[in-house]
């Protein structure tokens, strides 16, 4: 019987996604010597020594912060996330945000918690406390949404559905995205537009270079008198110092985020959250369905989907034997690789090779079993960074 794949889970990920793997083929545990993937969601891998016997890394979230992916990209070793399995979570807690800041809810819940519920006049005090709360509606106002991936899509549509107007920005929108877009958000041209045109503003970005710091001292002042600005991007997306002098100063209504920190914690303008956005059963099921599926295909059959270091590709199966090359975008690169298959008689049934950016990846389907030597001649090609044979659990 072939030996099982070996999954380390580095935290409480969703029993429904670890049941699809088959007890016959995987073991998973959280004391898993020698893995072949790591599965988490925000365990911190850059402090960990990552076994040199992993092939894959698969986070049931969207963000990889907590991976060292570019040290994993120099051994070949794929970042698998699920970007969209939690934007439904993420949208509805966008929405209770918005909500929360328009009919200043927090501050009303604390003032009905400080009531002295057996008070004679506990009506009266009800009456005359509820002025300070005075909010002003959704509907009319204008929501400008900076990102629009799959959550910012939703979020979009949600808002319109409540009667906002919605100003939409996002240099790199890819064409999914911008089909799901609804018709009625306007296009802005830059960040700055967004933060001049709208009350609400809302981040859906990655935190890469890029974007860290997107809003900050800078920019922060464009934005209308009283607005609100919403983070459950990241927490880096915002210069929490800026955004903190701003609402001093009143050049901004309120700060509305899912990460509380040392600096914001306490600000009576700032409603922070405990990084709820993707906490619900649902989002945490959906998110390890995904990244176990996709683990399951990469291993058992070297297809690659959402990774976030490696191009997509997927072949069917043609053959029993499969090999995949992880390598340097260099050139003559799929010269070498079939001038070695040819010198060890493999005949070459199928092939695909994809880039992105630095990294280049191939499967090869061969008619005959793959030599052990055929693996080594390819490992030491130069720029070669990850060589495996599928199956390559020999029973």
């Amino acid at each position: 019987m072939a030996e099982a794949f070996r999954i380390l889970v580095l935290n409480q990920v969703s029993a429904t996604g670890l049941a699809r793997l088959p007890a016959e083929s995987y073991t998973a545990g959280k004391d898993i010597a020698e893995p072949d993937a790591i599965l988490l969601r925000s365990a911190d891998l850059h402090s960990m020594d990552i076994p040199a016997s992993v092939r894959a890394i698969g986070r049931a979230g969207a963000g990889t912060n907590n991976i060292p992916v570019p040290a994993l990209s120099a051994r070949g070793v794929p970042v698998f996330n699920t970007p969209g399995a939690n934007a439904n979570a993420v949208k509805e807690l966008v929405l209770a945000g918005l909500l929360m800041a328009a009919r200043q809810l927090p501050a009303a819940l604390d003032f009905v918690r400080g009531l002295e519920p057996t008070a004679t006049d506990l009506d009266k005090k009800v009456e005359d406390g509820k002025k300070a709360f005075a909010g002003g509606e959704l509907a009319g106002q204008t929501l400008g949404v900076v990102g629009l991936g799959k959550i910012g899509c939703l979020v979009a549509d949600a808002a319109i559905k409540l009667g906002m107007n919605v100003l939409g920005h996002d240099p790199e929108i890819t064409v999914d995205a911008a089909w799901s877009l609804p018709a009625q958000v306007r296009k802005a041209n830059s960040v700055a537009e967004v933060l001049r045109g709208a009350s609400f503003v809302t981040l859906h970005v990655p935190l890469v270079a890029a974007t860290r710091g997107l809003v900050n001292a800078s920019n922060v002042g464009l934005m209308r008198p009283g607005a609100v600005l919403l983070n459950f991007s990241r927490e880096g997306v915002v210069d929490d110092a800026a955004v903190l002098a701003a609402l001093d100063s009143g050049a901004l209504g309120r700060y509305v985020c899912d990460f509380p920190s040392a600096v914001n914690h306490g600000h009576p303008k700032v409603i922070a959250l405990p990084h709820l956005g993707a906490s619900t059963r649902e989002a945490e099921e959906n998110c390890a369905v995904m990244v176990v599926d996709q683990l399951r295909d990469f291993l058992e059959h070297g297809n690659i989907t959402n990774a976030v270091n490696f191009p997509a590709v997927a072949m069917a199966r043609e053959s029993a034997f499969r090999v995949a090359i992880a390598n340097a975008n260099v050139p003559n690169m799929l010269g070498q690789i079939s001038t070695a298959m040819a010198r060890h008689g493999l005949n070459i049934h199928n092939m695909v090779n994809k880039s992105r950016g630095d990294m280049a990846y191939t499967l090869v389907d061969v008619d005959s079993p793959v030599p052990p030597a055929l693996l080594a001649e390819l490992g030491a090609i130069g720029g070669v960074l990850s060589v495996r044979s599928l199956p390559d659990r020999q029973g």
